[in-house]
């Protein structure tokens, strides 16, 4: 039986998307070789950042790309052997780093993220999801006087874009958070923001919720989707066939090659990015604590404080980088004296593009794909808003939002 629309991929992005079709209600079938939340979705820092309207290509790259790439405690690493691939990613990075292009690109986050918690209100109604909430604000911190000097001009941008935040200084820091070490001169309390104590368990639940609805989950890797005048057909890696009258690709780092079959060449590669986790330690910190020069989260979990974040542009593949890891363990054990010893770490990519958007909206080849992928860090935070976008593109209503900065033909 033909299904109403295909999702592929099993992440916040698809899950959402599900979700508010399901709500709509279509049939349903979900794509994804996996379990929901194995992938990226899994091992991120779990953080609901409303804030994080602010883009990674800004114009502080080019002072800052020397530090970046040859400091030992950079939170950035390119592997070299990759470099001839990634040449033409980091070219259109640095053209986005303009003034003009990172205001632009931080406006079209802004826009996403303002309307992020009402993509996810009905789901957090229900207390199976709901329990996986926790209220603490994130906190970002700076350990040098120069970097927050640094960064006002950044906070100042958020602040006109809607970000509501106060800025601490090192007393207020240890009232909130005793246990970190006393190093941190600033911080940063972004209003609004919460973060999960669980990312897989929460979409774990979504899943089972929506399973009980009707959604049904083909465990298979697909291979090609082919647009057909009137539907789409989906072949996976055995030549198994599978037809709908929509498609929705959400496949996150994996995404780039359904877009070319589907008429669009998007420059996608993979920001992979880690975490290393400490058991039994998350009553040492009440919220997600950032460290701005050293690029991570530490957030306390259920298993324990999970150490997140960095970035490696390497390519697709499983080989891990043991300077970043040790970054982590070293760096979180500065600012948290009191952790245990780490007792596992993770590998995982983040689908980045290089204006910092993502892409949202139908495909050049047929209207009967969507795309849904390319969220970088923001994953978790517009998981929800992204899947009522997808809705309302597959039911024909016109968006509340301006979708033109996300779209696939933007590049």
């Amino acid at each position: 039986m033909m299904a109403d629309v295909a999702v592929i991929g099993a992440g916040f992005v698809g899950l959402s998307c599900a979700h508010w079709l399901l709500r709509d209600g279509h049939r349903v079938t979900l794509f994804d070789p996996q379990g929901p939340g194995e992938g990226a979705s899994y091992g991120n820092a779990g953080t609901f950042a409303n804030y994080a309207c602010i883009p990674v290509n800004n114009p502080d790259v080019f002072r800052n790309l020397p530090r970046f790439l040859f400091s030992p405690q950079s939170p950035l690493r390119i592997r070299w052997g990759y470099l001839p691939r990634l040449t033409p990613w980091l070219a259109r990075f640095l053209l986005s780093s303009t003034p003009r292009r990172y205001e632009r690109s931080a406006t079209a986050l802004a826009s996403l993220l303002s309307r992020a918690f009402e993509g996810y209100r009905e789901m957090l109604a229900t207390d199976a999801l709901a329990s996986f909430v926790r209220e603490g604000e994130c906190l970002y911190l700076y350990s040098n006087e120069a970097s927050f000097q640094a960064a006002q001009r950044s906070l100042a941008l958020r602040r006109s874009l809607g970000v509501q935040f106060q800025t601490l200084g090192r007393e207020r820091i240890q009232q909130l958070e005793p246990n970190l070490a006393p190093i941190f001169l600033h911080g940063t309390l972004f209003s609004g923001s919460w973060y999960l104590s669980d990312p897989r368990a929460f979409l774990q639940a979504l899943h089972a919720a929506m399973t009980r609805q009707g959604l049904v989950h083909e465990r298979v890797a697909i291979e090609r989707v082919e647009p057909r005048p009137h539907g789409v057909r989906l072949v996976d890696t055995t030549g198994r066939v599978f037809d709908a009258a929509r498609t929705v690709i959400c496949a996150g780092a994996l995404s780039k090659r359904f877009a070319r079959q589907c008429g669009d060449t998007v420059p996608l590669d993979t920001e992979r990015g880690y975490h290393v986790r400490f058991p039994g330690t998350s009553n040492l910190i009440s919220r997600p604590c950032g460290w701005a020069e050293r690029g991570f989260y530490m957030t306390p979990m259920t298993g324990g404080i999970r150490a997140a974040g960095t970035v490696e542009l390497g390519g697709y593949g499983p080989e891990r980088n043991a300077a970043l890891l040790n970054l982590l363990r070293t760096s979180a054990r500065e600012a948290l004296p009191s952790l245990t010893r780490p007792d596992a770490d993770w590998l995982g990519f983040r689908p980045t593009l290089p204006d910092g958007l993502p892409v949202i909206g139908p495909s050049s080849a047929s209207r009967h794909v969507v795309y849904a992928f390319g969220h970088q860090h923001v994953g978790v935070t517009l998981g929800g808003v992204t899947g009522s976008v997808v809705a309302d593109l597959v039911a024909g209503r016109a968006s509340p939002i301006d979708l033109q900065p996300y779209s696939p033909r933007r590049f």
